[in-house]
Order: C-alpha cells, then structure tokens, then sequence
C-alpha cells in the first residue's frame, strides 16, 4: 500500500471509457504492469459495479458500496437502468471514495470506469464525479477507447468521431482517443484508405463519398456530409493507435516495427495531457526496457543517430576546409 499524503498533494492519473468490450480492463492492467515495470506507484479504482472478475490488482473497488445485481434483483431494474443508479449512488456516497483514495495519495491513478456509452455522452453522474476527483486536487486525463474494427465500417466510424466528440465534450477533462486492438485489425477486412486517415481523421469527405457507392447508404448522403462538417467544424478528435499486449514485459511492443512503443506512445500523450513528468528513474528504466526489448534495431538507431551527426559534423568542417582555400 502506498503512504498516505495530505489531500491537498497532486495526484495524476486517467479516466478509462470507453463503449463495452473496447478494452478498458485490459488496458488497465496492461497500464498497471507497464508503469510498475517503470517504477512508477500505480493503483487500479475499479469504479464498474458490473466488473466482477478483475484480473489486475485493484486498491478500491465499488463493489464494497454497490452491486449492479443487487441493484437489479432488489430494484427490478435492468442493467442499463441498474448500472445508472449505481453511478448516481456512488455521486450520493463521494465521502467513501475520498476516504478511499485518500490511503493512495502518493500513487498514480487508474479509474476503470463503466461501458455504458450514455454516462459519457448526455448523464451527469459520471461528469460529477471527475469534477470532484479535480476538486480533490486530481490532475486526470479522459483516455477513450475505441475498438480499431470500426475503422474497417465507414458508417461505423463516424458513429464512433460523433460518440467521441459529444464524450469529450461532456466529460470536461483533457482527453485522448485511442484505437484499441489493432493488433486484430486486418481480420475485420481491408481498410478503405491508410491507417493516418483513421488516426489523425483527415477529410472526411472521402468516407462519405465511399458510402456514397453503398445502395443503402446513398439515400443518407445528406446526413452523412453534415456529420461530417460538424466533425471537422469542431478539429477535436484524433486518434492514437495501440497494441495491448498484457501478460508480457514488453508490453507496448508487438511484431510489427509500426507497433513497436505504442504503449509508449499513449502514455507520453497521456501524461502530456494531464501534467505528468517522467521522471529520472522512469526514463532509465524506460531505456532499459526498449535496449532489451529491440535489441539490435534499438542499437541501430542509436547508430544511426551518432551516424548522422558524425556525418553532419564532417560536412561542416569540410565546407570550412573548401571556404578556406
């Protein structure tokens, strides 16, 4: 257990959402051996009633306030409406949960939160409790996963850009939109353009003219186009791709030198985004773990680099040579 601190300390840490199945848990734990890897304090806060089976190690869990069974068996409620009163219970009992974080203030935070893409999009429950976690001196960052299959459905993913902007812009946290399994994602079909398209969502005007060629898409051209306008008018979402493979050291790399760090590299935008720094140690560790990781291609590039400027050195001081004379 980490020690405790005075609340009125920084704490850093995300906010995982993101729809069911996109990943979350997963990612959670995947995040936790990573930065424990990095030597960084990291704590799990399963904030999901329905999560029953955890495979990470979890400092809180609400499942010692509320239950989505017990909420639907003694209620009579179904899971989107028991899931819903959880949430609103939880705002309702905010003291548990400070009493709670209050014996990990030292760490860095993971929130699993809920599947349920309505507590992101238009309920205030969620919203209120990322506002108090700020009040308590939470530096936080919103990391929205999003299942990489969509990309292979046009229609698909400008249903996820239209959830992924209402997200951002009814949470109120700084955030980051990741593409989850992409490790899967040739086994959903060939993608219509490059996977920066995707990414970094460029005119999306291209998309709606390839729905344009599905007979049952054509009589929505209209639609499609706005959505489309109002997506770009706003120039909010993009994406940052990523490979989780959990149970490994080297969790951010995969087969595929364009895998390779991916866990890397939503970290850094995520600490980034909520004012985390690396710290010294983080970055030895952190080399350490990429020297052993790509062995020879690691070592190349750092040949590579001391290279190029051995080279630009030389250039120099020739030209020098030839101004000379």
């Amino acid at each position: 257990m980490c020690s405790r601190r005075p609340q009125s300390s920084l704490c850093f840490g995300q906010v995982v959402i993101g729809p069911p199945g996109s990943g979350k848990t997963t990612y959670c734990r995947g995040v936790q051996e990573f930065l424990n890897h990095l030597g960084r304090k990291v704590v799990v806060i399963n904030l999901d009633p329905a999560n029953e089976k955890l495979p990470y190690q979890c400092a809180v869990d609400i499942s010692e306030l509320v239950t989505l069974d017990d909420v639907m068996e003694g209620l009579k409620l179904g899971p989107n409406g028991g899931l819903i009163y959880c949430m609103e219970y939880l705002t309702t009992n905010l003291d548990w949960l400070e009493s709670k974080l209050n014996e990990h203030r030292d760490c860095y935070f993971l929130f699993d939160c809920p599947g349920q893409v309505e507590l992101y999009t238009h309920h205030s429950s969620i919203r209120s409790i990322f506002a108090q976690l700020t009040k308590w001196n939470f530096r936080l960052t919103a990391v929205h996963l999003v299942d990489s299959h969509y990309c292979a459905d046009p229609a698909k993913f400008i249903s996820v850009l239209c959830t992924s902007l209402s997200t951002m812009l009814h949470v109120e946290l700084p955030h980051v939109n990741v593409l989850s399994k992409m490790d899967l994602i040739e086994q959903y079909g060939k993608l219509a353009f490059n996977l920066d398209f995707y990414t970094e969502v460029m005119d999306l005007s291209y998309l709606v003219e390839h729905l344009a060629f599905d007979p049952f898409f054509k009589k929505f051209h209209h639609l499609n186009k706005k959505l489309a306008e109002v997506i770009q008018d706003y120039s909010l979402v993009s994406f940052v791709p990523l490979n989780v493979q959990a149970g490994a050291l080297l969790l951010f790399l995969s087969s595929t030198d364009s895998d390779k760090g991916s866990m890397m590299q939503v970290l850094r935008t995520v600490d980034k985004a909520n004012g985390y720094c690396f710290g010294d140690l983080e970055e030895r560790n952190l080399q350490a773990m990429m020297s052993a990781a790509v062995g020879a291609d690691f070592q190349f590039n750092s040949t590579l680099g001391v290279q190029e400027r051995y080279v630009e050195s030389n250039k120099k001081t020739l030209e020098e040579e030839v101004m000379e004379l």
